[in-house]
């Protein structure tokens, strides 16, 4: 693994992206449940529609984020994959 470590150097910033991406794509997944009991227990139970739409708009925003986090970290990551097969194929062959 270690070996493997300094094929890896052309692409650390755009590891350190995708790491950034998969913890706020995360954070977003783990974040909504929290936001639908803000709506039972502050819009529901009290009948204030407002609050209910308020966030429910704050939610769509948070699953839009997350899953274009998730659309861009697929991608960089995918990049670094193809990326460091062709310097490892470059090495063997």
């Amino acid at each position: 693994m270690i070996k493997l470590m300094r094929f890896m150097k052309p692409y650390r910033m755009t590891l350190v992206l995708v790491l950034v991406l998969a913890f706020a794509q995360s954070f977003a997944n783990l974040y909504l449940p929290t936001l639908i009991a803000d709506i039972v227990d502050n819009g529901v139970v009290k009948g204030d529609i407002g609050y209910i739409w308020r966030t429910g708009g704050l939610m769509l925003l948070v699953a839009i984020g997350g899953t274009i986090c998730a659309i861009v970290g697929a991608f960089f990551g995918a990049r670094v994959a193809t990326g460091l097969g062709k310097i490892i194929r470059g090495k063997i062959f």
